[in-house]
């Protein structure tokens, strides 16, 4: 067959000869595909097929549980100028076999594309994107930093540029433009150099104008043009090209032009060229403060780091720290990599990774954070993470990631600017013909300044910038207040929730609880009871029973051997102490194991009514005591809700506690919904049920351990964070603080960048939608206007301009709740006014 190529994919998941036969049988019966084999040992499928048929293979194998190895790469691509060249560039990627999706960035002038291995190699993605006429290079670790300079760079290119073409634009200007506008300059020019040299004087500056600084626009957008893909540049090309040519015409063959229309326009091409170099240098140094958040967040790494060698202090570059070294930290200084303090006592300044204003004391087995500053004190620390592994570089992998997703939003734009300049180049000509047949005289001149004002009014520039650059600059902003967007579809599916469900334990509560009551069955002593207790706990991690355990070793109770430990999901712990069998848990393990509990149900309910979590011991298969555990509920969390509230959002908790426990913390703080006794396994069946028949949006919080299903299901995740817990691949949006103040912070984020990028794309769409038919001549017929080629340069110009700095208010956003440690004293309600 015709254009089959042999392809390979390496699988996932194949253990056993039924696995390949599976896969096997599973490829044979897709469409296309022939010649199929699997290879256990190799680990890989092969097949002929059609380069279009590769997406499917993938697929097939997704759904067979056999998935194939995936590469996700970032690209930066040179030479992208509007959302049209954003559309080539994504249409050339995609057609490359193996490639499963692509996501190109006009703001940060980046592709990041997730292709099949053996499919396919980087080395081709870059050949395609530079075959299409966008030079492409594979990003590197530098690549934010080397952007933000690559853009400082062509800023200063381009007011070399703009200079330059000014001060040869400024006197075709004042020729023509004064002599129309003023008579007497008319008549000075008429009768010392005369109206032909004028022109050709008019000719020698505009052609150093289009052909000196302009010349970019005719390299690039006349070979677009001849490919059958025009561009921005494609658009200046042709608008100046035709007002110049029209113009050499007239000045070097008159004859060939009728005497009524007979005019130059060289001040139009001259000064359009000037506007456009004018416009895009004002949107390079935009462009440039978008990355602004990480340029902050490269700042906070270190070049060198003092660590200990042989007993000596010695300075080592970065790249050379490896684990296990101790760090040396002067006060004053910042933390190289993340660690654990081995020596010294101090206060570090944490706020540049959390966002918290309060600095945190720090000691012997503390752990630090790379990036950020110690106090007053001396630190020595062993380094724990290093290099791509550490909390910060962490982060800022994680917001460029964010920066360069492409929104559900974004999918309409690609597909209309996809084919705008096209339809621009139609309008522009279609302008031209209607105005030769049913325009006044002089007509021909007419059409032309019609259609060169069609031409360079349109501006794709604006469509193209509007989602990406406010995406960036939101989620850089997030991420300084501590909020890390990890999926860039968060920012806009946070906006658009209904319901804010909260895990109880650690994220309405502190999740330190303590011991508050023991109530004991007739005929069991307190040292027993708890000494056997807290044996068992000791080796659960639950909080509850840390609570326990601190409790005894207050009391100083008997410490006793365990044997034959075992946890029991959802109900509890069991183990043998001291030759006894001891069970410790909610009520549904008693009645699992057939122990009455009547003689303490009374004590359990009374202890669930006043917001204690209730927990029955047995020893030997009989009730030996009720246990209280109270976890109090974190100072942030009513003001919080009240906050959500005040959102139009609902609250809801689910908890694995009692009822009556839960509806007492839901009363106290204010929450609208609770779903009580959830076992860890029906968090993601709590929230299905929480959907409804009407199919609510609902973002999931919780701590990001023992809820990784819920947040994964929900539709969107936020996991409350330490500082350190960045890693949480379930979650799609991390509170680097850890308070649940977060919460709302993350919500206005999201909710204002998307009233941003509806605001830019608003303008695009309109700004295209109104001017391009007032510049083919609209107003005409009504009011005898029409718009000058020089204005509707300037006003493309200003539009991308506008997008820009609309986006970058963005950075002006302020936490709406002031964040603060529990224990400090920020008042609950501490508000800030965002910049609108």
């Amino acid at each position: 067959m015709s254009g089959q190529q042999k392809i390979s994919l390496s699988v996932q998941g194949m253990s056993c000869a039924s696995c390949v036969g599976r896969v096997e049988r599973g490829l044979a019966s897709v469409e296309g595909l022939g010649d199929v084999g699997v290879n256990l040992a190799t680990e890989s499928a092969q097949f002929s097929a059609a380069p279009d048929k590769i997406a499917a293979a993938v697929a097939k194998l997704d759904d067979l549980g056999y998935p194939a190895r995936t590469q996700t790469v970032t690209l930066t691509i040179q030479s992208m100028s509007c959302a049209s060249c954003v559309g080539r560039v994504d249409k050339a990627l995609q057609a490359v076999p193996g490639v499963i999706s692509a996501s190109v960035n006009l703001a940060a002038e980046t592709a990041t594309v997730v292709f099949a291995e053996g499919a396919t190699s980087v080395q081709d993605l870059i050949k395609a994107s530079t075959d299409a006429g966008y030079p492409a290079s594979l990003a590197d670790a530098g690549t934010s930093q080397d952007r933000t300079e690559r853009k400082a760079e062509e800023a200063r290119e381009l007011a070399r540029k703009m200079a330059i073409a000014a001060a040869f634009a400024l006197p075709v200007f004042l020729i023509e433009m004064g002599g129309h506008l003023i008579p007497a300059i008319h008549h000075l020019i008429a009768a010392t150099i005369g109206q032909q040299t004028s022109w050709i004087l008019q000719f020698v500056l505009t052609s150093i104008v289009l052909f000196g600084p302009g010349r970019t626009f005719y390299l690039k957008g006349i070979p677009a043009l001849l490919k059958g893909a025009p561009d921005m540049n494609s658009l200046v090309a042709v608008g100046t090209g035709a007002a110049y040519l029209y113009s050499v015409v007239a000045t070097f063959l008159p004859d060939m032009v009728p005497t009524e229309v007979r005019a130059v326009y060289y001040e139009a091409a001259a000064v359009i060229v000037v506007l456009i170099l004018m416009g895009r240098f004002l949107e390079a140094r935009a462009k440039g403060r978008t990355g602004a958040a990480i340029q902050s967040l490269l700042g906070l790494q270190v070049k060198s780091a003092r660590v200990l060698r042989n007993g000596e202090m010695v300075d080592v570059p970065l790249e050379t720290l490896a684990i296990g070294d101790v760090v040396v930290v002067r006060p004053g200084e910042r933390l190289a990599v993340d660690g654990e303090v081995v020596e010294g006592i101090s206060h570090v300044d944490e706020s540049m990774i959390t966002g918290e204003p309060q600095p945190v004391a720090k000691s012997a087995g503390s752990a630090v954070t790379g990036g950020t500053v110690n106090g007053s004190g001396g630190l020595q620390f062993k380094a724990t993470r290093v290099g791509a592994d550490t909390t910060l570089s962490q982060i800022i992998r994680m917001v460029e990631e964010a920066q360069g997703a492409k929104l559900p939003i974004q999918g309409l734009v690609d597909r209309i600017t996809l084919w705008f300049v096209p339809a621009v180049m139609a309008a522009a000509l279609a302008t031209v013909v209607v105005w030769l047949i049913v325009g006044p005289n002089p007509a021909l001149t007419l059409a032309l300044v019609a259609g060169v004002s069609v031409l360079i009014i349109a501006c794709p520039c604006a469509m193209g910038l509007a989602t990406p650059t406010s995406i960036m600059v939101g989620t850089g902003r997030a991420a300084e207040m501590g909020v890390l967007f990890r999926k860039g579809d968060a920012l806009q599916q946070l906006a658009d929730v209904d319901i804010v469900a909260l895990d109880k334990t650690g994220t309405v509560t502190e999740g330190r609880p303590e011991l508050t009551d023991l109530v004991l069955a007739d005929g069991f002593e307190r040292s027993l009871v708890l000494s056997r207790i807290a044996a068992v706990e000791a080796r659960s991690e639950h909080p509850v029973a840390e609570a326990i355990v601190r409790a005894a070793a207050k009391e100083g109770v008997e410490k006793l051997a365990v044997s034959e430990f075992n946890s029991i999901t959802g109900h509890g712990v069991s183990a043998v102490v001291d030759g006894q069998r001891v069970l410790v848990g909610a009520d549904r393990l008693m009645a699992r194991e057939g122990i009455a509990t009547d003689a303490l149900s009374n004590e359990e309910t009374g202890l669930a009514k006043r917001e204690r979590t209730a927990l029955y011991a047995a020893i030997d298969g009989r009730i030996a005591a009720v246990i209280g555990v109270s976890d109090p509920v974190k100072s942030s969390s009513r003001p919080t809700i009240a906050a959500l509230h005040e959102r139009g959002l609902k609250v809801a908790m689910i908890t694995g506690d009692k009822r009556e426990t839960a509806e007492a913390i839901a009363a106290e703080t204010g929450i609208d919904t609770v779903i009580a006794g959830v076992l860890p396994d029906g968090k993601v069946d709590a929230l299905t049920n929480l959907k409804g028949s009407d199919n609510r949006r609902i973002a999931f919080v919780g701590d990001g351990i023992n809820d990784a299903p819920a947040l994964a299901h929900a539709d969107v995740g936020i996991a409350i964070g330490t500082g350190t817990d960045v890693a949480i691949e379930s979650a799609d949006v991390v509170l680097m603080s850890g308070d649940l103040r977060g919460v709302v912070n993350a919500y206005e984020v999201s909710r204002r960048t998307m009233r941003n990028i509806k605001e830019n794309l608003f303008w695009a769409f309109a700004y295209n939608t109104a001017l391009i038919p007032v510049a083919a001549g609209a107003l005409y017929p009504a009011f005898g206007v029409l718009l000058s080629p020089v204005l509707a340069a300037g006003a493309m110009a200003l539009s991308s301009v506008f997008v820009l700095t609309n986006a970058l208010r963005l950075r002006r956003i302020a936490p709406v709740m002031a964040e603060a440690r529990p224990g400090t004293s920020a008042p609950p309600n501490a508000t800030a006014v965002a910049a609108e």
